[in-house]
């Protein structure tokens, strides 16, 4: 992985203290409180509904044991023992002090982490495929090309105070575990004929309110290109998005609103412009990338594999039925022999999808050191993954984390769902999901059950912010405020990955207290109408909604929550 440079580490440092600066001001009353909350999203702090929430970078999703250590560290000093991995790659600390909050900032620069990227209208952390570099329908390993960007992207002048929040996600594999067509900016790295690396380039992505499905605009750039171009959508949005309404200020709209012939265009003018050297908002030019740049930042991901042991490629046969269980849904082919990728869930029974206690989180790290090359990665479903186990270690590793409870073989099955805080945290939510992942992973908690039913990627919001992702979800599942009371609006047929596809709405929203019988009446619905093999989402595009709405909506026709539910 990258390797900053004491100069870099100093500049955290720096960074830190001058935060610690203005923090010392504002507990003065020496600078007001507009001000300072600009100050502090620029440094990933937020206020929620208890506390301060402070949001750490994890670039591309991939840590060190040292830094998983570290943040193990941080949960147990200055937060209540746990930290949350969220949709974007990040950890979220929900209880720091706000006096704390510099020292954690120095913590993190110890290890080559900080807070910067992850709040403010700036481009955001950069995410990526959690299985780069180790997978075997991979084309490209994104994960030099999205240092390239996080180094050009981090406190770039001109980008740093953007109509709104900016989010790239990149995938170098054929099959799209990264979402990008739900981004800002997605991007797809492919090869051509000659074996040169090309790049796809999706616009107008997105969640939210207005849930909108990228749009291909530029299918072969070259790799020399990829900065200069992405500098040219951005100056775009720059000019032209809208500032005077938070809710239409995202990329997304402007494109929708100039389509994409004038919008690319325009992106073409500003792209040809800038190779001519014109005048720019700031004096620097962003230059071709070499294959000297390139090359440099590939040879942070070129690992040297072993750790003076012999790749063993025996399987070791253990008679274990929890294990077999484990082996065949949590474990992954990998692109070179003798490896398996492990994917350790984070939504055992009980469990708040993406909570990590920080004493497990530090044992993680000792496994991560030991069996894994020393690296592990979070994905977009706020699982982690050990991208590096040798098969021979495979009932080592799957002993040491079903100590740790985290081996739960529920990978891509419905309780391994995605949840935001919910309104047990978050100011803007309307309604909780915490709660209600705890009621579905307890109702359907039979393992033989789900794996009758197969994959069902279940996502949950608590607002239309779509941290949860619910728009994507082949279930997906919104809180909404009734008069004070929380319901739940369902969604089925979504999709992030290469079918990328909005959820259709199934009718009126369903009240907190008839919300898992509601998931169970979609599930039996499912298996009703499934043919043969067919997959949930397979099944949805097949029949539509209506058998899962008059299924769903027959029994409680008649009941008040309905009939509230739709006077509402």
């Amino acid at each position: 992985m990258y390797q900053y440079s004491d100069q870099e580490r100093q500049f955290l440092h720096q960074r830190a203290s001058q935060f610690q600066g203005q923090v010392t001001r504002f507990n003065a009353g020496t600078l007001d409180s507009d001000r300072f909350t600009q100050l502090r999203l620029r440094n990933g702090l937020y206020e929620q509904r208890h506390a301060h929430m402070l949001r750490v970078a994890i670039p591309y999703g991939q840590l060190n044991s040292a830094q998983l250590a570290k943040l193990a560290h941080i949960a147990r000093k200055y937060d209540r023992g746990y930290g949350h991995f969220t949709t974007r790659q990040n950890i979220q600390y929900n209880w720091p002090e706000l006096d704390d909050v510099p020292a954690i900032l120095h913590e993190l620069a110890e290890v080559d982490m900080h807070a910067i990227q992850t709040s403010g209208s700036c481009i955001r952390n950069i995410t990526s495929d959690h299985l780069a570099g180790v997978s075997s329908d991979e084309y490209e390993d994104p994960r030099p090309w999205c240092e390239l960007l996080r180094q050009w992207s981090t406190l770039h002048p001109e980008f740093n105070w953007l109509p709104r929040k900016f989010k790239f996600a990149v995938t170098g594999a054929k099959n799209d575990r990264a979402a990008i067509q739900f981004h800002d900016i997605g991007i797809r790295i492919v090869k051509n004929s000659d074996n040169e690396v090309r790049f796809k380039i999706y616009v107008g992505g997105g969640m939210g309110r207005t849930p909108v499905i990228g749009k291909l605009i530029h299918d072969d750039l070259p790799a020399s290109e990829l900065l200069s171009y992405l500098q040219a959508i951005m100056r775009v949005y720059n000019k032209y998005g809208r500032r005077d309404n938070k809710y239409k200020a995202r990329i997304k709209i402007l494109v929708n609103a100039l389509g994409i012939e004038k919008f690319s265009e325009k992106v073409n003018q500003a792209w040809t412009a800038s190779k001519k050297g014109a005048p720019a908002p700031t004096p620097a030019v962003t230059p071709e990338l070499t294959n000297r740049q390139i090359n440099h930042a590939k040879s942070f991901f070129t690992k040297k594999l072993g750790s003076g042991r012999n790749v063993d490629n025996t399987l070791i046969p253990v008679a274990n039925p929890a294990f077999m269980n484990w082996r065949k849904h949590n474990n992954t082919g990998h692109a070179l022999a003798g490896y398996v990728v492990v994917h350790v869930s984070l939504k055992a029974q009980g469990e708040a999808p993406g909570d990590l206690d920080a004493d497990i989180m530090e044992q993680l790290a000792h496994i991560t050191r030991d069996y894994s090359e020393d690296e592990i990665r979070v994905t977009h479903e706020q699982n982690l993954v050990l991208p590096y186990v040798k098969r021979s270690d495979l009932f080592t590793v799957w002993h040491k984390l079903n100590e740790l409870n985290l081996a739960t073989p529920n990978i891509g099955k419905l309780t391994d769902m995605i949840a935001c805080p919910g309104l047990d945290f978050c100011s803007l939510a309307n309604a909780g999901t915490l709660s209600l992942a705890k009621e579905i992973s307890d109702r359907m908690a039979d393992f033989d059950r789900l794996y009758q039913i197969g994959d069902i990627k279940l996502k949950m919001s608590g607002c239309m912010n779509a941290c949860g992702h619910h728009h994507a979800g082949h279930i997906g599942i919104l809180g909404v405020d009734k008069k004070g009371q929380e319901w739940y609006q369902l969604t089925l047929g979504g999709s992030a990955e290469n079918d990328a596809r909005i959820g259709q709405r199934l009718g009126p929203s369903v009240a907190k207290t008839a919300l898992v019988d509601a998931i169970e009446n979609i599930v039996e619905t499912y298996l009703e109408q499934r043919q043969a093999d067919e997959s949930f989402l397979e099944t949805v595009i097949r029949t539509g909604v209506s058998p899962f709405q008059e299924n769903l909506y027959a029994n409680h026709k008649k009941s008040p929550d309905y009939r509230q539910s739709v006077a509402a």
